[in-house]
């Protein structure tokens, strides 16, 4: 598979006043961010704090209106269009990801691999260790169509990952999978990370970020309130009192929904 190298000493992901906005709404904010290669990267934020788009512009899905993305060096958009040299750098787990899902589950990871180039032989083999990593191996005639929520976010992570990129990029990855998978899912981003790759996610689960990544940044309105080691953005207290703090969030009247703790009649 050829391609860009990285650049040694580079960032994973170097982005510089991305914005987007979205007819009346400024989805992303001149954001500025740094993933170091070799991190295991949270990205945080309330609902609309523009993480989704933001992963979108980083990873070529989604052309920014302002603002550079670079990958391991190699800047990712050039004009309007994305650099495919870049994109080969990148696995990418997108919220929300539209599947062939009239393929079975080995054929949509051996379709993901033969498109990044690589050899049939080597194409088989993986597809049959990441499905059986995934505990996907019972599945794998199985058509995506057919598969669970769950399923189909392992199915797509297979697929993110058989091309064994430097860059990981995962939107909401444990989303809708249940319990004894997402301890499986852990342990493989774990040792990826461990042999060297970067793992940048964005998660809702406070608890999740805190004990599965080194690095996190806050991110709310399309721009990042903070970023650095978890110990860092914590500042002494949890992650969550601490992403409160940050985002302003006013706490919920209980007693405007007093009415809830009357019994039934």
């Amino acid at each position: 598979m050829s391609g860009a190298a990285p650049v040694p000493g580079a960032p994973a992901l170097s982005l510089r006043g991305l914005t987007k906005r979205f007819d009346d709404t400024l989805a992303v904010d001149r954001l500025d961010l740094d993933v170091p290669a070799g991190s295991f990267y949270g990205l945080v934020g309330p609902n609309g704090a523009g993480k989704t788009t933001t992963l979108s512009m980083a990873t070529g899905l989604l052309r920014p209106d302002a603002g550079t993305a670079a990958v391991l060096g190699t800047p990712l958009w050039t004009g309007a269009t994305a650099s495919v040299d870049a994109k080969r750098l990148l696995g990418v787990l997108p919220d929300g990801l539209r599947l062939f899902d009239r393929l079975t589950g080995a054929e949509l990871v051996r379709y993901a691999g033969l498109l990044r180039g690589l050899p049939r032989d080597v194409v088989e083999q993986r597809t049959a260790e990441l499905l059986a990593a995934l505990d996907l191996a019972g599945a794998a005639d199985v058509l995506v169509v057919d598969y669970s929520a769950g399923m189909t976010k392992k199915v797509a992570l297979a697929s993110a990952l058989v091309h064994a990129p430097p860059v990981l990029v995962l939107d909401e990855p444990f989303e809708a999978v249940d319990p004894v998978s997402a301890a499986g899912i852990r342990a493989i981003l774990r040792g990826f990370v461990a042999g060297g790759g970067t793992v940048v996610l964005s998660s809702h689960g406070m608890d999740l970020v805190e004990r599965l990544c080194d690095r996190v940044a806050v991110v709310a309105q399309g721009r990042v309130l903070a970023a650095g080691t978890i110990e860092e953005v914590r500042a002494g207290a949890s992650l969550e009192e601490r992403f409160v703090a940050l985002v302003g969030a006013r706490p919920a009247d209980a007693e405007a929904l007093a009415w809830l703790r009357t019994s039934s009649r």
